[in-house]
Parts: structure tokens; sequence; C-alpha cells
């Protein structure tokens, strides 16, 4: 008989060189020894290695009972010594790796330890260290590659032709999350502000990191192979109960405490636990044979886990790229490989955008950190996004285990033997990064690819409430994440630079086709996007200059406000100027020069030359130094004699800001009688705007067909609740007053250009005040520098191209601009199926020919006036198929190319007939 137990321990604690030699010196296969007496000892090798994992299971039974997982480490290290000796030991060899049954035996052990491992808790009182629980879950996985073979497609299939391979993957996962666990609540106990933690503690917290990898690391391997992937996929516990998800977010969640940051080793290893589990979440995701995520989403629990996760891998990219890179010196960044987390986290951002489980639920989480990448300043963008010459790139690297010496520390550290000298203990690596240019690529592929996925609309797929629904969140995180306007700067900076980097990210895409890394339908779904966020941004540009223009510039000026007092002249300084105008009174003339009040607050920069505290009054103007107009004066009282009390002095208070445009003309009271000789010269008072761009040019279209809307109150409210949707809230008697005005102002500018206005009446009073209520002026002064739109003006003009009856030459561009400028009654073409046209957008630009198939609601004796509407076959597009129609319909496709696609490829479209012209032979 054997005593096992004290063999082992003697033993096991060989390397595998010193038991070598022992064997060669040995005879008949019997090892020699001194017992403990003294006297020699003889071990029968092959009745103790054919024993061996019978004995090692029998104690895994008694475990509590007086053994513990010390032991059975000895035992495992024991057992890998040997594997590792017997492919060199012929007789070694047939007793351990021939014997089938042996085998099955040590096949069982593994699963066996694994299986207590993955239940381990600190209350079950199995005399487990952590050091010594995740140094066995290591040992015992990596016995497979030891043991039975070290290439992993023959170990699949030795693992999947057994009959308890799914309890196999339960137990493996499940002892690998304990390990997490116990890690993390490691790293939980340093952090805290009382404890500090010195070199010992670190190397030991090292040491587990490293024990955790080795294991998963084992584990991602295999899942790399194609047979136990899809095998996993069929595992109901990991994928559709979420096991492997929790297991992810224990991971995630680990950080690194503040009183570890110096510590590279764990900061590194760490970081490589991440990009491993999400490499497993890849391989899981990409199989083709089962939907993963389809798994996950069968039941609700482990869809809110699969969310969580989504969000766990937003917040990584968000900090991970929210800090400012630095190149890293070569020699140090090779010493501590991070993973390739970030590559691997944006290739899982992208898995989840396409997939339908997960995309409508993850379009307002993966907005921040898109805008964090695209708001970065340009040059810094197109550097890091749109070069492969990256200046930081992420080293991975995979750990070569080794089972003795990992065993040797973790059974030191047990024992509270181990010294710090010892536990200086560290696994080497082998490096096993992606070539550069194929990082670059491939991590800007990923962005691409997430924008395309979240802006796709598929009609039989999606819902029609989720056409743009990525844009218009993306719209309103920019604007609810913008910065307030200010004078200085009325618009977004963030929103111009994330227009700007999309549109260099665009053209750079393209690059990325020929590579197989992006396909033209993501080029093309990005190009979209970053067009339509584009004209909204500029649209967003004028609004928001708008509105500053509205508000209370006070808020704005108080800092730069001060009180001069300027006395009024005297009577001796005073000259009479009579004005060419002979209804106007004479003007006050100042040939002195006085000094202002010195300011409370200095402006401008100490070096600027430019005199801030000097004035002078000229013309009734108050000028600087270097004769800028400052403000009107707005005297009360003169020594003339139409002004009584020539001696009274009078003083104002006049607002000092940043520049001389930002003055505003006070009142001048009725008193004071004083008018400028030329009003180009009088400084004009800001007006109100009720109405942005956009609602103007829709207003302005509308008045093509309902051009007495003013006179229907039933349309002039439908049309106030219409506009309100698209800027500022409009009420229908600002909506008249603003009509009126309009109207005002075409024939004011009509008669001073000498021509009539079609279609306005000439004889409506001229000036916004008698043509409002009184009880709305104050909405009808401020359309006041209301311009229309150029169409308009030249409409009045009269356009010499039209006139039927010219005998002037036109040219094809000169016909197009004056199809836009004139209305439609007003042409004297016939537009007939058949017919050759040309269509125009509304900047009066061709962007495409056709045919008329059909001029709309002539079938029921309609003219082409009432019609308005023409159905034209497309022969020829000058711009993007992917622009939305004019007419967008379901039955008639809302893009040129849906058109193409539901008419057999004939591109069938509904065009305005003021927006066709006809083709010049």
């Amino acid at each position: 008989m054997i005593d096992m137990i004290s063999v082992i321990e003697e033993l096991s604690g060989l390397t595998t060189r010193e038991l070598g030699e022992m064997l060669k010196e040995s005879e008949s296969f019997v090892l020699q020894s001194k017992a403990d007496d003294g006297g020699p000892k003889q071990v029968d090798m092959e009745k103790l290695v054919s024993s061996l994992p019978l004995h090692l299971l029998a104690v895994c039974l008694d475990l509590g009972r007086g053994s513990d997982l010390t032991y059975v480490l000895r035992g495992m290290r024991f057992l890998h010594s040997l594997s590792e000796l017997a492919t060199r030991h012929t007789r070694l060899e047939q007793v351990l790796l021939d014997d089938v049954k042996l085998s099955e035996q040590v096949m069982d052990l593994i699963f066996f330890v694994l299986s207590i491992l993955s239940h381990w808790k600190k209350e079950n009182h199995l005399g487990a260290s952590p050091f010594i629980h995740t140094s066995l879950v290591a040992a015992s996985l990596h016995l497979l590659t030891s043991y039975f073979s070290s290439q992993w497609h023959e170990l699949v299939h030795i693992l999947l032709a057994h009959p308890k391979v799914d309890i196999f993957m339960d137990v493996a996962f499940d002892s690998l999350h304990e390990d997490m666990r116990i890690l993390s609540a490691r790293l939980l106990t340093y952090d805290t502000k009382a404890f500090s933690a010195g070199p010992f503690d670190s190397q030991l917290t090292h040491f587990i990191c490293q024990q955790c990898e080795a294991s998963l690391q084992f584990l991602l391997l295999l899942c790399q192979q194609k047979l136990f992937r899809d095998r996993i996929l069929k595992n109901k516990e990991l994928c559709r109960n979420g096991g492997i998800l929790s297991l992810s977010l224990t991971i995630l969640k680990l950080g690194v405490p503040e009183c570890l940051k110096g510590s590279m080793d764990i900061a590194s290893s760490i970081s490589r636990l991440k990009a491993k589990i999400l490499s497993i979440l890849l391989q899981l995701c990409e199989a083709e044979s089962i939907s993963y995520l389809d798994e996950v989403a069968t039941l609700e629990k482990s869809m809110e886990l699969g969310q969580t996760l989504a969000l766990e891998v937003l917040d990584l990219l968000k900090t991970a790229f929210g800090r400012k890179q630095k190149p890293a010196a070569s020699s140090h960044h090779k010493n501590y490989p991070m993973g390739s987390v970030l590559i691997s986290a944006l290739r899982l951002v992208d898995v989840f955008s396409d997939d339908s489980n997960f995309r409508s639920s993850f379009i307002t989480n993966t907005i921040p950190f898109l805008t964090q990448i695209l708001a970065t300043p340009h040059d810094d963008f197109v550097s890091s996004w749109c070069s492969v010459n990256l200046p930081v790139m992420e080293d991975d690297a995979n750990l070569d285990y080794d089972p003795f010496g990992a065993a040797e520390l973790a059974l030191a550290a047990a024992s509270n033997m181990l010294t710090e000298a010892k536990a200086n203990y560290s696994c080497p690596f082998r490096s096993i990064s992606m070539p550069s240019i194929a990082y670059a690529q491939t991590r800007t592929s990923c962005v691409v690819k997430i924008i395309a996925n979240l802006h796709v609309f598929v009609p039989n797929i999606c819902e029609e409430q989720e056409r743009d629904l990525f844009l218009q969140k993306f719209q309103k995180y920019l604007l609810s994440e913008s910065p307030r306007p200010s004078l200085d700067h009325p618009a977004s900076n963030e929103a111009t630079t994330v227009c700007r980097n999309l549109g260099s990210l665009s053209h750079y895409a393209k690059s990325l086709i020929p590579n197989n890394l992006l396909n033209e339908e993501d080029v093309q779904l990005l190009s979209e996007f970053a067009y339509k966020l584009q004209l909204w941004c500029k649209s967003q540009v004028g609004q928001r200059t708008l509105q500053v223009a509205k508000s209370d510039t006070s808020s704005q000026m108080k800092e730069d406000q001060q009180l001069v007092q300027q006395p009024l002249p005297t009577s001796a300084n005073i000259t009479s100027v009579p004005d060419s105008n002979t209804d106007n009174p004479p003007q006050v003339v100042q040939n002195i020069e006085e000094s202002t009040a010195t300011p409370s607050k200095q402006e401008g920069n100490a070096r600027d030359e430019t005199p801030r505290n000097r004035a002078s009054v000229n013309g009734g103007l108050l000028q600087n130094s270097v004769g800028q107009n400052l403000i009107h004066l707005g005297v009360a009282r003169t020594a003339m004699p139409c002004y009584p009390g020539a001696s009274a002095a009078t003083s104002m208070e006049v607002k000092r800001c940043k520049s001389a445009d930002h003055f505003r003309t006070p009142e001048t009271t009725k008193g004071s009688g004083l008018r400028d000789d030329d009003d180009e010269r009088r400084p004009k008072r800001k007006k109100r705007t009720i109405m942005n761009d956009e609602q103007v040019n829709e207003i302005e279209n509308a008045l093509v067909d309902e051009p007495e809307m003013h006179k229907s109150a039933t349309s002039l409210q439908a049309w106030a609740e219409k506009l309100s949707g698209q800027g500022s809230e409009i009420t229908s008697s600002q909506l008249k007053n603003w009509l009126n005005n309009r109207k005002a102002k075409l024939a004011r500018i009509a008669k001073e250009r000498g021509g009539p206005y079609d279609g306005e009446n000439a004889d409506k009073p001229s000036t916004p005040a008698s043509s409002s209520p009184s009880g709305d002026s104050s909405e009808s002064a401020g359309e006041e520098s209301y311009l229309p739109p150029s169409r308009v003006l030249r409409h009045i003009q009269g356009a010499r191209a039209m006139t039927p009856d010219t005998s002037e030459p036109i040219t094809q561009a000169e016909l197009n601009q004056n199809i836009m400028t004139n209305r439609p009654f007003t042409r004297s073409f016939s537009f007939e199926p058949g017919r050759l046209v040309l269509l125009i957008d509304n900047e009066g630009n061709e962007i495409g020919r056709g045919e008329i198939f059909q001029v709309e609601g002539r079938a029921q004796g309609k003219s082409l006036l009432e019609s308005h509407i023409c159905i034209i076959d497309v022969t020829e597009l000058k711009i993007e198929k992917w622009r939305e129609l004019p007419h967008p319909s379901e039955a008639s496709g809302r893009t040129f190319q849906e058109a193409e696609s539901m008419h057999g490829g004939v591109m069938r479209v509904a065009w305005d007939v003021v927006r066709l012209a006809p083709v010049l032979l």
C-alpha cells in the first residue's frame, strides 16, 4: 500500500526536471526516497499514477470533513508535472496517457473540481483562500490541454464527445464567475480612503488577476472554435438564462482602487480581462447558427441584463474616449498591454445597434458616446478617425500560464508563509495585436456602421414612427447639450463641429469599401445622415442667431455698461445749420471734444491703443476718436428759438458694449423735434422677427396657392398652428399682421422700382401701423425688417424671358431661374404628357430631366393652374437617389430610390409645376 497523502505532498513539490532525473535513476519504475524515520522508502510509480485520479476524487468527496482544497491543488499540480513529463518518458506515457479508463477518470476529476469551485462560498468553510480558489480553477482548466491535447480543435472534439459536456460548460463559467467575485471583493476592500495598500498587497492582487485572466483566456480560446461556440449557444443556463451576461457585467464593473492606481500590472490585467470577455460576447453574437441575442431576448430577465450590459459597454467607451489620449513610450506601452478593449467594445456596439431586439432602446443611449467622438476638434478628429496613423494603439496579449509556479505561490500565501520577495510572480505573455492599419480602419468602420444601423429605415420591418428617429433624437441632444447662445457665439459650436466631422468621415468611409470593411449601403446611410444633419444645423444657426438678436440684450451687456453724462453745449458753441430739406429743423453741430466719464470696468486689452474714454459730438451723433457712430443723442432742449429752455442742461445714459453694432437708437422725445438730415446716418433699431427662415419659406410657398390667405380667418388659424410647430409660437393675428406688412412692403418696393406687382393690392396702406389693428401694432412693427424672397422681388421687376412676345433670346439657365421667380399663371408654356422638362429645386438649380407622364387633375377637367402637380418620369438625375421627394407618400415612395423600385425601374415622381421648366431644343 502507498501512503498517497504523504507521497503526493512530497513529490508534488518537485519540478518536472527533478522528477525526470529521479525516474531516470529508478529501476523498474520505482522511486527511492527517505521515509520520515530516515529509512529508505520505495514508491511504485505505476501504482501511484494509476491511483492518483481516483484518490483526488475521493478527497473532493470528503471536503469539509478533514480535507481541504489545498491538498487538491497539490494533486492537480502533480498531475500537470506528470503530464508534461510523459511526453519525454515512454513508460510514463503508456501508464498515464494511453489508458482510456484513466483518461476518463482525469476528465471526471476536472469536471468535479470545477463543480465544487463553482459553488464555493466563504460560509461553507471549505478552507480555501482566494489564492487557492483562483489557482485551482486555472489549474483544472489547463489540465485539459496538458493531459489531453494542446491542439484546440482536437480538445473540442474530445469535450463534445463527453456526455457531460453541458455540465462542464456550466461549471467552467460559474467557477470563473466566482473567481471574478473574489477579485471584485478584494478590489472593493482596497477602495476606501482609510486603507493604504502596500507593495505586498499590490503583488497579491496582481496574482489573483493573473489567475482569473488565465482561466478566462482558456474559455475564450475554446469559444473561438466554431463547434464549441455553437454548443454553448444551445446551453440554456449560459445563454437564455443570462449566465454569460452576468459574468460579463461583473468583469466590466471591475475598477482599479485609488490606492492601486500606480500599479500598471493590475490596471493592464483588469483591462485585458474586459477585452477578453468582450471578445467572447462577440464570438457568440457573430455566430451564424443561432442568434445569441435572440436567445437573450427570450426571457425578460435576460433582456434586462443585455440592456444593462449594453449601457456598461457604452460607459466604458465614453470614459475611454473622454480622456485625452497621449502616445506612450513604446517600451513602457509594450510592457503593459491593455488588451483590445476599445475595438472589441466598438464592434459589440455595432452588433447591438444592428439587432432588432436592442436597437430601439439603444438609440438614445448611443448618442452621447457618438457625440463625444464627433464633437472633437476637426484636426484631432481627422487624425484619429480618418487616418491609419493613429497616435495611440491597443496592444493585446495572451498569458503563458505556469501551473507549477502559480500553485506554489498560492500554497505559500494560503499558509501565510509567503514573503514579499517570493510574491513577485508574473506570467510571461505573447503579443497578439492587430496590424496598425487594420486596427485603425476597423475602428473607423465600426463608427460608420453604428450610425448606419441606427439611421437605417426598412419600410417592411420598421415602424413608421422610427423613420429619422435617430436623427431627431440626435438633433434634440445637440440642442440640449449645446451652450447658451451669446452675441459673440450665436450658434452651437458643437453642432457645427459635429457636422463638419461627419462630412470628413463620409468622405473617408468611401476608401474602406474596397477593403470589405464597409459596404456601399453603410456609406450611403452615413452620407444621408450627415446631409440631413447639416441642413438642420444650418437652419439652427439662423434660428439661434435670431433668438439672440431678439433676446433682451441688457442681460448680455450689463457687465460692459457704463454711464456717460454729456452736458449740453452752451449757445456760444452751437451753430444753426439749415438742412437741405426745409421740412427738417436745423441740426445741432458741436465742434468741441468732451471727455466721457471713466468706466468702472476697463474693457479690452491693456495694449489696445484706441482711446476708450474719449468721445465727441458731431452732427447729432456720439462718435469715438476714430469716427465710429456710437449713439444718437436725442437732446431734449436746445438754445435755438424753436426749443425753449436753452440754458437748461440735460443728461442721458449711454450703454457701452463690445461693438458699435450693438448700440440701439433711443426713441426721440416729442419735445425735442430733432431729426437727422439723412436716414442712412441714423443707426437702425433692431427689429423683432416672429418667424424663422423655415416658417417664412413655408408661408411663401403657401401664398402661391392661396394669395388671399389674410382674408380667411379659418385659413389664418390653420396656418398659424402649422407654423408654430416649426419654430416659435405664432397667433393668427400675428400671422395676419405679417401678411399685411408683406403686402405693404411689396407694394412699396414695386412703387420704388416703377413696376406693378401682380396679385398684390398696391393701393393698400404702405406702413405697417396703418395696415394692422392697434392691438397688434407691436407684432406688426417687428416685421418691418422682413425682406421678401428673391423670387418674389424678381417677379415685381418682371421677367423678360417669360414674356411671350419678346424678341430677345434667352438661355436655358435664364429660363430655369425665371421659372422659380414667377408664379404659374404668368407663364405661356404648355405642359402636356410626353413633353421634356427640367426639374428645378428651390434655389433655381437644375437637378434632373424627365418626361411628363400625367398632369394631375386633367382627367377631371381641371386646369393646370388648379392642379399645380405633374407626374414626371425622371430620365436623368443629377443628385443622390436617397434625397427626399417634394411629395412623398407610401404609394409612390419617399425618395427617388424608393420611387424607382416601386415603379419597376421607372423613377416616377410628383413634381410642382412651379419647379418645372421646358427643355429648350
